[in-house]
């Protein structure tokens, strides 16, 4: 009888105590209870569903996300899919954080209810509201309420833009740049800070953004002092340029508006952010590039210095910044001015011949191109860039860009550049293009 209960009682404490591994070690056991039953992980948001069970918040969102309508462990049709926080597991979670302290856990947070569509709805017929009164500073309020809650989390993200947050504030700030820009300035950047975090934006919304009102305000912020400001408003531009949908329209009109150019340029030359150069690159790429006004533009930004400025970030840039940028120059140098201004500029061949078969495909097609626009275009009886191309071991990389495959339009341009290129090749030796490259710095 006592040797039983002397059993019994050993067997509870050994349940009781914690596990040992191999090194003796003390090994912390999560409470099956604590866990979720989808990734078994201790949970940091416990919710509950209609079937009963307890999830982890990120977890459950993810299966009902997916499409499902059934509880995972009990496979159970849902007859609710708004998960009810459980604050009693989530309590006890945090108490036996706390206790075990000892053993590096850090007790959980407690997590903010998420927004619901309901306050969603509500928040945005105020802002409505306040754009219909031109109560400025209301709309301000309300506006960075609604980029507070998106910032707290992913889900409130997808919730308030589902909820046609887009259309709203692009209409709101479509509205107050009606007004002068200096009585409405506080609540367009509010207006503006906030729609850049809810990109993509759909057509209603980019028609809105895109009014003659609104595009002179972006401008307007865009040459303005303020960093935050030039930030967004450069983000908003390549949305709107982005977009398929009166494309033509919106281009003509940036190219047209006093400044915009030039702002453009500054954001490249005196960069802010890798976010807001490479903006800047892509809306003057579809500038250049996709209406009838791109020669007057790229005269206007080769007399501002844009070639030996994009050919001195060439040397050291990242893939997307590197395409961006030989995207840019392919297209500038569909005007004479360009092409002149990049033969007299010593770092051109090296550096175009560099990037092919270096960086991506598409750096080599856009190099490719500027090689074949700059040899074709050559007029001197000495060769000139022809030359300066053999020497930089362009000929070689040309011929091996042949063997290992190109699109058709490449391939094509790599067959007449090494026709233009053959007849000067016993003319000079052609140099190791390791030895040429040895004063500039390698990205790759």
């Amino acid at each position: 009888m006592i040797s039983s209960w002397r059993k019994r009682r050993a067997g509870k404490r050994a349940g009781k105590e914690q596990a040992r591994n191999e090194n003796g070690e003390m090994e912390l056991t999560i409470p099956r209870d604590f866990r979720c039953p989808i990734s078994l992980d201790l949970m940091k948001d416990p919710v509950t569903l209609s079937s009963g069970i307890t999830y982890d918040r990120p977890n459950i969102e993810k299966w009902i996300e997916a499409g499902n309508f059934t509880c995972p462990l009990t496979n159970r049709v849902l007859r609710s899919l708004e998960p009810i926080p459980n604050h009693i597991i989530r309590k006890k979670i945090q108490d036996w954080c706390v206790e075990n302290r000892s053993h590096g856990i850090e007790r959980i947070p407690t997590p903010r209810v998420p927004v619901s569509s309901m306050e969603v709805s509500e928040i945005l017929s105020k802002i409505d509201v306040a754009c219909k009164k031109q109560d400025g500073a209301g709309c301000r309020d309300l506006v960075a309420k609604v980029k507070s809650l998106a910032k707290e989390s992913e889900r409130n993200k997808r919730c308030i833009v589902s909820n046609g947050i887009g259309n709203v504030l692009s209409e709101a700030f479509a509205a107050f740049s009606m007004a002068a820009f200096d009585e409405n300035v506080s609540v367009l950047e509010e207006i503006l800070s906030a729609l850049v975090i809810m990109f993509p934006l759909d057509g209603e919304a980019k028609g809105f953004l895109g009014s003659a009102s609104a595009m002179h305000c972006l401008i307007w912020f865009l040459s303005s002092g303020d960093l935050s400001r030039r930030r967004n408003a450069v983000l908003a531009l390549k949305e709107l340029v982005s977009s398929m949908e009166d494309q033509r329209k919106i281009l003509n009109q940036l190219s047209e508006m006093e400044g915009a150019v030039e702002a453009l340029w500054k954001l490249i030359k005196n960069p802010i952010c890798s976010t807001s150069t490479k903006a800047s690159l892509t809306i003057i790429y579809h500038m250049i590039t996709s209406y009838g006004n791109e020669k007057q533009v790229g005269s206007k930004l080769v007399n501002l210095g844009i070639v030996p400025l994009l050919l001195e970030m060439l040397v050291d840039a990242e893939r997307g910044m590197c395409e961006k940028a030989l995207g840019v120059l392919d297209g500038i140098f569909d005007t004479e001015q360009g092409r002149e201004m990049a033969c007299n500029n010593a770092l051109t061949m090296p550096v175009l011949v560099k990037k092919i078969l270096r960086v991506s495909n598409m750096a080599t097609e856009f190099s490719v191109s500027i090689l074949w626009k700059l040899c074709k275009n050559e007029k001197k009886e000495d060769g000139g860039v022809l030359i300066e191309a053999l020497q930089v071991g362009a000929f070689q990389k040309l011929l091996l860009l042949l063997q290992l495959g190109c699109v058709e339009k490449t391939k094509d341009r790599v067959s007449d550049l090494l026709k233009m290129l053959n007849p000067y090749r016993s003319k000079i030796e052609c140099v190791d293009p390791i030895d040429h490259f040895k004063g500039l710095k390698r990205p790759f």
